[in-house]
């Protein structure tokens, strides 16, 4: 999971009967529903658990003791906020690629003294706290996209001179396959013009136990958060999954170097999805793959950065969770 919704100031209350999604969303929805559960393994891409309703599922995961990522980020920014805006653009504006609540942005927004914050987000109950939180703080322009679309939105009709710092904190750059999240930042980095930066957040290495127990809590809000994705299948596409025929379950690959969620039919399924043209049929234990969190080395991330065309900065760490910020600049 990523903190940067991805995940941030009090959860927000989803509404009782959440936004429907606008045509061109559920077009893709549909797409990534029909392509996802149609081909081995099941799959389906884990931005589409960020509705409403999992975006405050995902805040409350961030208060659990068990998912101390979100405080390790908040430790890492209270203590080198100064040195950050020392070395970042003079007065930049801000943009940010999966806003969340705007909890730990603030801290960064109010150091740069940025004329304008930007968030970037598929939540608009997301969106509507992040915009209160730093509205306190400038001027606030939120943008309901996903992330690359939302940067080209945001950078349009920047005057010259008018440097941006981009920020995509959190571990959500671990949602990312490794060639995947190359690939991203490279275009991030094509966005940008010189004089811009880039700061990037990424949860590292640990032990599989902690890792695990970080996406598997046991007073089960990870699992609510991942079978909300079955609950958008039947509110925006009309499916008739039984949601209690699902059991959530991470998994550690050690290869890999990601904790992988997973959500297991716990009987035969047979679901229609009209909205997907789809009907699906499982077999007890098999499972759909909702989510992976790759897990960095800090070299690494410093080379993924360098590979893209940017050149590092400065990095800072925390070593309690660790956990690790790193500033490019173009």
């Amino acid at each position: 999971m990523g903190i940067a919704r991805h995940a941030h100031a009090p959860i927000a209350t989803p509404p009782e009967q959440p936004p429907q999604l606008t045509d061109r969303a559920r077009a893709a929805f549909a797409a990534d529903v029909r392509d996802g559960l149609t081909r081995a393994p099941l799959s389906l891409p884990s931005r589409w658990l960020y509705d409403d309703v999992g975006s405050a599922l995902f805040e409350a995961i961030t208060a659990l003791d068990e998912y101390p990522l979100t405080r390790a980020e908040e430790r890492i920014i209270a203590r080198n906020v100064s040195e950050l805006a020392d070395r970042a653009p003079r007065r930049p504006i801000v943009v940010e690629l999966g806003a969340g609540s705007g909890r730990k942005t603030g801290r960064i927004v109010e150091a740069v003294r940025a004329p304008l914050y930007v968030p970037i987000d598929v939540s608009a109950a997301a969106l509507a706290a992040c915009t209160r939180t730093i509205g306190e703080l400038t001027r606030v322009t939120a943008i309901e996209d996903d992330y690359l679309r939302g940067l080209s939105r945001a950078l349009e009709g920047r005057e010259d001179g008018e440097p941006a710092l981009v920020l995509f904190l959190g571990s959500t750059i671990g949602n990312f396959d490794r060639d995947d999240a190359a690939a991203f930042v490279a275009q991030i980095r094509d966005a940008l013009r010189p004089g811009d930066a880039f700061l990037l957040a990424a949860d590292l290495v640990k032990s599989a136990a902690q890792i695990v127990l970080a996406y598997d809590d046991p007073t089960g809000v990870t699992a609510a958060f991942d079978r909300n994705v079955l609950a958008r299948i039947n509110r925006e596409l009309d499916g008739d999954l039984d949601l209690r025929a699902f059991r959530h379950e991470a998994r550690w690959d050690a290869a890999e170097r990601r904790v992988e969620m997973h959500l297991v039919a716990t009987r035969p399924i047979s679901a229609r999805i009209p909205g997907a043209g789809i009907d699906l049929r499982m077999e007890r234990g098999q499972s759909i793959w909702t989510e992976s969190s790759h897990k960095w080395h800090e070299p690494e991330l410093v080379a993924l950065g360098e590979a893209a065309g940017f050149t590092h900065v400065a990095s800072w760490r925390d070593d309690a969770w660790p956990f690790v910020e790193a500033l490019f600049a173009v």
